[in-house]
């Protein structure tokens, strides 16, 4: 059953349309619907479904929707064009087709711009109004809510402002609920939205709404400049999905106007959703997450100058907008080369690791920070291998779990074209000397599993260990053709993932550093207590 949200404000997402039409995006009605959901738990009012009638997979969501979608807070919005030149809209079997959809409101795509009228519809500009007068009345005479986006709007404002309000008052004066006004090109700049929303509302009467695109990277101001002129339903994507450069980012818009503006748009509670819902769905079209997104990012809220570490540590407010807190995300200490006292303290507060008054303790850690990046290491991917030298550095010695004796990785290339990767690994652990070797789809894989196999009797812990990616950098170079390797290695125990680093001559070289990190913090995390002679 649909809460019913307070209607003096919209928020209305287009991500399952509009969104869909971003490069690389190829959504399945299972990924419709999965992603619907995410939206609805997140509460906005209306959720686009698509365009019923002009492909089957829209078509084949709206009546899947009918059956599996149980809409607690939004409405399902169905997408279509105004009836054809010449027609009537009782007739039109794409007008038929939105209201065979079923769903309880539709929004109507309609020719603002003159020149659109005359070239692309090829019809008059009288036709084009009428067009927009009977479709709208003869879906609203069958119950339905509509919603009118005036593609092009803002364009067509600029060439004729007299026709483009036109359009505007007639399918207020039809029945439309909300008038959209589109910056379809994304052309426009926050001042010259604030402008014309605002002289059209005081011109027509209607009530408006704004689709933004970011072709101008003003998407999101041009949308609040448009609420500041009195729009009050807004159409956003999630993570700004969209043709070209996307469109208005749904999270940042919800977030200004919950935190900013004092306007309560979600049902309560559900601001804290936000980087939860954001990455959700960020999954479901198989898209990495922005790490610089505005709000939900994982860097949105991430330190690492030591003169910023510094104030946060007197007060998180002096560097920070708001409580990450409010939106789900969480505050970050990066420790890099720029780091200071204040950013390694608190990054072991974060981590758990009571450094108490110890300055000497402090100053040693930000040297050997500072001396490691030197050598190419970085800290700010690698929280694991940076615990592990706090650690360290606290206890006075490394947390030995085993003894590396050598190892040794070879690539055999086969005269059939082949290849075989082999390593050989020997280490103490438990007092014993342990030699294994393993073959692998590469040294790499071939040393891990070397070390797994020689580990595992003594730490049957490491069983539940997996790699799950695995990064190079090759880093300037020193004396001609030699260059610095860095690897950076992400590893899993099934509920959490970290990431160690390693620093060598070579990638083999690297790669060990970072795996040994790995099962050294593994290890750890599973309360493994470290050995002191092995």
């Amino acid at each position: 059953m649909t809460a019913v949200l307070d209607d003096s404000f919209h928020v209305f997402d287009t991500t399952l349309r509009d969104g869909a039409q971003r490069e690389g995006i190829n959504l399945t009605v299972a990924d419709k619907l999965t992603i619907a959901r995410h939206l609805d738990d997140f509460g906005v009012g209306f959720i686009e479904g698509g365009w019923p009638g002009a492909n089957p997979r829209d078509t084949e969501f709206f009546a899947r929707a009918a059956a599996e979608l149980d809409l607690r807070h939004a409405q399902l919005v169905a997408f279509g064009a105004t009836r054809r030149a010449g027609g009537n809209a009782a007739e039109d079997p794409q007008v038929r087709a939105l209201l065979e959809s079923g769903a309880p409101v539709i929004t109507l795509v309609a020719k603002s711009h003159d020149r659109h009228v005359e070239l692309a519809l090829r019809t008059t500009l009288e036709e084009n109004l009428e067009m927009v007068r009977d479709t709208v009345s003869h879906l609203r005479s069958q119950g339905r809510r509509v919603f009118v986006d005036c593609e092009h709007f803002f364009d067509g404002y600029r060439a004729n402002p007299g026709y483009a309000k036109e359009v505007v008052r007639t399918a207020h004066e039809a029945g439309a609920d909300v008038v959209v006004l589109c910056d379809t090109n994304g052309g426009m700049l926050p001042a010259q939205i604030t402008a014309v929303v605002r002289t059209v509302l005081a011109d027509t009467g209607a009530r408006l709404g704004i689709h933004a695109q970011d072709d101008t990277g003003c998407a999101v101001a041009n949308t609040l400049a448009a609420v500041d002129a009195g729009a009050s339903h807004v159409q956003c994507t999630a993570n700004g999905y969209g043709e070209r450069v996307g469109n208005a980012n749904l999270f940042p818009v919800v977030a200004a106007l919950e935190l900013k503006y004092g306007r309560k748009v979600l049902p309560a509670g559900s601001l804290a959703e936000t980087t939860r819902i954001s990455h959700a769905i960020a999954e479901v079209v198989n898209l990495t997450p922005s790490t610089h997104q505005p709000y939900v990012g994982i860097s949105a809220f991430a330190h690492k100058a030591g003169l910023h570490a510094s104030a946060i540590k007197v007060d998180p407010d002096l560097y920070q907008h708001i409580d990450p807190e409010l939106v789900g995300n969480t505050m970050r200490m990066l420790v890099s080369d720029m780091a200071g006292r204040a950013s390694v303290e608190l990054k072991g507060k974060e981590l758990g690791i009571d450094l108490g008054d110890d300055r000497e303790l402090v100053g040693r850690v930000v040297e050997r920070v500072k001396e490691r990046e030197l050598e190419g290491y970085t800290y700010e991917a690698a929280d694991a291998s940076f615990e592990l030298l706090l650690r360290e550095e606290v206890e006075g010695r490394p947390l030995h779990y085993f003894r590396v004796e050598s190892w040794r990785a070879i690539v055999e290339d086969r005269p059939d074209g082949t290849h075989a990767n082999e390593a050989t690994v020997k280490v103490w652990a438990d007092g014993q000397r342990i030699v294994a070797t393993a073959e692998g789809n590469g040294p790499v894989n071939a040393l891990d599993r070397a070390l797994r196999v020689a580990l595992e009797r003594t730490y049957p812990q490491l069983a539940k260990l997996e790699l799950v990616d695995y990064k190079v950098r090759i880093l300037e170079g020193k004396h001609g053709t030699e260059s610095i390797t860095r690897v950076l290695v992400s590893t899993s125990d099934g509920s959490c993932e970290w990431s160690t680093v390693g620093v060598g001559e070579n990638v083999i070289a690297a790669s060990w550093q970072a795996l040994e990190d790995a099962y050294a913090y593994g290890l750890l995390r599973a309360g493994v207590e470290p050995r002191r002679n092995d």
